[in-house]
């Protein structure tokens, strides 16, 4: 045999040796995970004995420090909390919708709810007649003679025909943000918002709002998709149908939380860090189990799975409980700042925040030489049932990390069930399947082991 094909023979029989050392590995995490996982467990103590987390309030408090306790627990290397200042809103304990006296009803009680950061209407109320849009557009061509006193209707559904509900979601989304502000550039006395759903359903979605500085305040609730049907219909058939909306929301002064950060030290390369992570905050109205506990579970996990096994990383593995992502991303923020000022080197950072669903791959932002490195490892990932890593995304509380040169991923799930409970009460533990949350758990922990073996350049 000549040298050439010697080295040729060695080259390809290290290769398949690699191979067979890292699909060795990575069964041993995913086996870790599903016969031994905490993950479901983590969670069970999040949304039970804490519940809801909105930024600012005693839930947020409690969860930092739970947080902060379990990695500790777990023995991680460090765990340490980093301040940040967050919005403070609270939704007050009354919110009445009304459809008034229409002439084939009466008077209709619907299902609402204020959209977080809204201001509220007080205990007067706001009673006048609705206006039904799907579009800026179509509210621009109304105007402020025909918008002005009123409360204008956002009635554009998420389409139903997209595969990819994130799709669906980013396509109707902006009259739930900026509606608001589009309405009282016309004069409207308020906005009510469709539902992001799918489904017909009796209870409302939450979310955020963004008001403009240079236009007023003015309030914003969403509507739940039946009742939003029967709004439309209703206005359809009588022009003058009136509208009762009552809310007490309040915006209070910036509230001091934390971000919570777990970390084991990386050996040969420990000045580069990968991180994961999920935001710790949640709306008000449930639990917040998909939105966002399972990430920030997962991310414990992707650690203890690493302790269990006495793996010792060549890289420093962070995972970051990230505070204030759903109303104002000041945990993100915060930490991409911190991250910079005490130059720090982030390769990777990955985000789960689209619920706990079966993990079916990642998304990925960055240079398309490190996509096709990780693309490469997609054999090792098929047999656990993850095949997709071709979609643009990274994820909102790493984002601010990408102008500092990281490699963006998110834990691409299951989405088709996502938006059933997203922002809704429904958002609780028992819609969590306990081994879909820890495939997730090992996928996220596999992927980080292969970019700490190999590295990204």
């Amino acid at each position: 045999m000549n040298k050439i094909l010697l080295l040729i023979f060695l080259f390809v029989n290290t290769q398949s040796f690699a191979q067979q050392v890292d699909e060795t590995t990575v069964k041993t995490i995913f086996d870790e995970s599903l016969k031994n996982g905490k993950s479901y467990k983590m969670l069970e103590q999040l949304t039970k004995k804490i519940g809801s987390r909105l930024s600012g309030s005693p839930g947020a408090a409690a969860a930092v420090e739970w947080s902060r306790h379990v990695m500790e627990d777990f023995d991680f290397d460090s765990v340490w909390l980093q301040p940040v200042m967050v919005p403070h809103w609270v939704r007050g304990q009354k919110e009445i919708g009304r459809i008034v006296n229409t002439k084939k009803m009466g008077t209709v009680e619907v299902n609402v709810c204020s959209l977080g950061g809204s201001i509220g209407t007080g205990p007067e109320g706001i009673s006048t007649k609705v206006i039904e849009v799907k579009s800026f557009e179509e509210l621009a061509q109304l105007g402020t003679k025909n918008v002005q006193g009123k409360i204008v209707f956002f009635n554009r559904p998420m389409d139903p025909t997209q595969i990819n509900t994130f799709a669906a979601y980013s396509g109707a989304v902006n009259q739930r943000g900026s509606g608001a502000s589009e309405a009282a550039k016309y004069g409207a006395a308020a906005v009510i918002v469709r539902s992001m759903g799918l489904n017909v359903e009796e209870y409302p979605h939450t979310g955020g709002v963004r008001y403009k500085p240079e236009v007023n305040k003015i309030p914003a609730v969403a509507i739940s998709t039946k009742h939003a049907d029967l709004l439309s219909k209703l206005v359809k058939e009588d022009k003058d149908v009136q509208f009762y909306l009552e809310t007490h929301s309040e915006i209070l002064e910036d509230a001091p939380s934390f971000n919570v950060v777990g970390q084991i030290n990386g050996g040969e390369y420990k000045d580069e860090i990968i991180d994961v992570g999920g935001h710790l905050d949640s709306w008000d109205l449930a639990e917040g189990a998909h939105d966002d506990g399972t990430g920030c579970v997962q991310s414990i996990e992707v650690l203890r799975i690493f302790k269990a096994m006495g793996y010792k990383p060549k890289r420093t593995i962070r995972a970051v409980m990230f505070m204030n992502e759903e109303n104002g991303l000041r945990g993100g923020l915060k930490y991409a700042e911190l991250a910079a000022l005490h130059k720090e080197k982030h390769i990777a950072a990955m985000e789960s925040d689209r619920g706990g669903f079966t993990p079916r791959g990642f998304t990925m932002s960055g240079s398309e030489a490190i996509k096709n490195k990780i693309r490469s490892w997609k054999s090792i990932f098929e047999p656990y049932g993850l095949h997709d890593f071709m979609q643009d995304g990274g994820g909102a509380d790493i984002g601010p990390l990408a102008a500092q040169g990281t490699f963006l991923l998110e834990m691409l799930p299951d989405s088709q069930r996502y938006f059933d409970y997203h922002h809704t009460p429904a958002d609780t533990l028992d819609k969590v399947s306990k081994r879909e949350l820890e495939l997730g758990s090992a996928a996220m922990a596999a992927l980080v082991y292969l970019m700490d073996k190999y590295g990204l350049k």
